[in-house]
């Protein structure tokens, strides 16, 4: 059997399988920041609330003064929010808050529905701003589309993390956020999430290989999906046969060898068994029906999903407040430096 299925281009919006459903990368140089987080460039010939042009080096996204996506709903499924370099405020319609920022993980399940604003704040008026992230979607079966929301920070000190050499000097790093590797599990996800059951086979895992690189992605079970994203490098291969850079490739589910021959190389890899039921997304809802489209659409017009307690749609935390969970129940939640 060939290890590589398909393989096709990596535009803003990556393709995904089941139990994925999306999985947006943001790469943004923004500059230096202004005294409002955003930045100290002129926005005049920006399209702002829907500026995604990719040509730019940085985007406002649907921000007006700092980049990012103000206050917006969702229903019925998960986003899994994988900072790899910058500053992420996290608003939610359940009163939580929070910053997170360099290899830091947020998990928000949405379930029944809840609002939340996810802002990416320049705090550096002396230094260019880069941003660099990922935001994968993760379905819910139909029986937990109506759990109670959820949001839990994995802080970037306790994501195992699994790394070897290779005799000829070559190494590889493993970052597990979601499932397991090599015998190394991730922190445990959101409880109601698909992820939380392992015998649903849910990997996130983010890897980085040295030039002269190798290493062994053993085979889950006949039904798993499986996808690799190669974002940053020149060409892999596995079990021989080439993934270009830029690229995603479907794999098989077999015993795979990964091995970098190239320069340094990076890539984001999702697996897992589908869920096999019907997906109808409609904007930030995805339910089973149209009909309960229609119903989550009517039911956020009348409470909002609770509402937004906050001053403004597109709030951010002060300056210096540096990276925290403010949680519902008014628990604080810091990383363990």
């Amino acid at each position: 059997m060939s290890a590589i299925i398909e393989q096709d281009f990596l535009n803003f919006q990556w393709v995904t399988e089941d139990p994925f459903l999306f999985c947006a990368h943001h790469l943004d140089f923004y500059p230096k920041a202004n005294k409002k987080f955003g930045p100290a460039e002129p926005l005049t010939k920006r399209n702002l609330g829907q500026d995604f042009n990719m040509k730019n080096d940085w985007k406002m996204y649907h921000g007006l003064e700092v980049p990012g996506f103000p206050e917006h709903p969702h229903r019925g499924f998960e986003t899994v929010t994988v900072v790899v370099e910058g500053f992420v405020d996290h608003f939610d319609s359940a009163g939580a808050s929070g910053r997170y920022s360099n290899g830091d993980v947020q998990w928000m399940t949405a379930g029944k529905g809840m609002q939340h604003s996810e802002m990416f704040p320049l705090l550096s008026p002396e230094e260019p701003n880069p941003l660099h992230l990922f935001q994968i979607w993760l379905n819910l079966p139909k029986k937990d589309k109506f759990v109670e929301p959820h949001y839990k920070m994995l802080w970037s000190e306790d994501i195992p993390v699994v790394s070897g050499i290779n005799e000829s000097g070559g190494t590889y790093e493993v970052r597990v956020i979601a499932g397991e590797f090599e015998g190394t599990r991730a922190l445990s996800p959101a409880p109601e999430s698909w992820a939380a059951k392992e015998e649903n086979h849910v990997d996130i895992l983010l890897v980085h290989m040295s030039p002269n690189s190798r290493f062994k992605l053993p085979s889950k079970s006949e039904t798993v999906s499986r996808n690799l994203y190669f974002y940053e490098g020149t060409s892999l291969a596995v079990n021989g046969e080439e993934i270009l850079s830029q690229h995603r490739a479907k794999l098989s589910d077999v015993d795979l060898q990964i091995e970098n021959n190239g320069k340094s190389a990076k890539f984001l890899i999702l697996q897992g068994e589908p869920i096999n039921e019907p997906v109808v997304q409609y904007g930030p809802f995805v339910m089973n029906t149209q009909e309960e489209i229609k119903e989550a659409y009517e039911e956020y017009h009348v409470n909002q999903f609770g509402g937004w307690p906050w001053d403004k749609s597109d709030q951010v935390l002060p300056a210096d407040v540096g990276r925290v969970a403010f949680y519902a129940d008014g628990s604080i939640d810091r990383p363990k430096n």
